[in-house]
């Protein structure tokens, strides 16, 4: 993927990151007037968009890095072993840090 075409999608996922975490921190829902058993499906949703919110501050964490190694022109290279990360694994996963092995061994150690 060349440096262009990832800063673009790059730099539309972080938009996209960040409207979404704007809505999901949103208080769209009152409980000023709800029973107790609505109450508590509120704080389900809460739960549920708490959950969310992380997830995608993770993910916009993952993004800026990768923007970070464009800038530094080391984007595309495993941040763990130097080698280079696939065009398919960056073509689906934009803000991939780690070649595949790399990435499994973490995730095996988790």
């Amino acid at each position: 993927m060349d440096d262009a075409n990832a800063r673009a999608r790059l730099e539309h996922m972080l938009a996209e990151l960040d409207r979404s975490i704007r809505v999901l921190r949103g208080d769209p829902v009152s409980v000023g007037d709800r029973s107790a058993a609505d109450a508590g499906s509120v704080l389900t949703e809460a739960d549920r968009a708490q959950a969310m919110i992380e997830a995608a501050d993770r993910q916009r964490t993952a993004v800026v890095a990768a923007l970070g190694r464009l800038e530094a022109g080391v984007y595309g290279r495993c941040v763990d072993c130097g080698a280079p990360v696939p065009e398919g694994r960056l073509a689906a996963r934009p803000e991939a840090s780690r070649c595949v092995q790399c990435q499994s061994r973490r995730e095996r150690r988790r």
